[in-house]
């Protein structure tokens, strides 16, 4: 397994299908509010987990998927994909994250299914108060597969 931190402006499939669906954020949005992704590979099961401010969202989209919108909200969306790549489908998963912070207060991000066209990926959020630096944990559960985990860090602006 490996862990592989692509450049902040690659977006999961689904993030980006969500955002053709909206008008673009007002100009006023917070540009450190931007995708940040971890990616995940295990033989050919691919993680991807995306975390933003969620002003970032535009209000069709959050009012859409029922997701308050703030710069002190942070969304964390994972997406578990199987298959070549376009071709990919997506594996039916459960996920449990936590987020801790730099004070060393450790929060249950409660996951929930979201689904996006024939995809589904498990959306959560969690307030903060930035800017704020989380460390993410990621548990990722399939029937009859070994577990997979995940972390990573990610500075949340203001």
């Amino acid at each position: 397994m490996r862990i592989a931190l692509p450049s902040p402006c690659r977006l999961a499939l689904p993030l980006l299908l969500l955002a053709a669906c909206d008008a673009a954020p007002p100009p006023s949005a917070n540009p450190a509010a931007a995708p940040q992704e971890a990616i995940l590979q295990s033989g050919d099961t691919t993680v991807r987990a995306t975390v933003m401010q969620t002003s970032a969202l535009g209000n069709a989209v959050a009012a859409q998927y029922g997701i308050e919108r703030g710069d002190e909200i942070v969304m964390l969306l994972v997406g578990v994909r199987q298959g070549p790549p376009m071709q990919e489908v997506s594996v039916p998963v459960t996920v449990t994250a936590t987020a801790t912070d730099l004070r060393g207060n450790r929060h249950s991000i409660p996951m929930r299914e979201l689904q996006a066209g024939d995809l589904v990926d498990h959306v959560g959020t969690l307030r903060v108060d930035p800017p704020e630096t989380l460390s993410f944990e990621l548990d990722i559960r399939r029937d009859g597969a070994a577990p997979m985990r995940m972390q990573f860090n990610r500075d949340i602006g203001r």
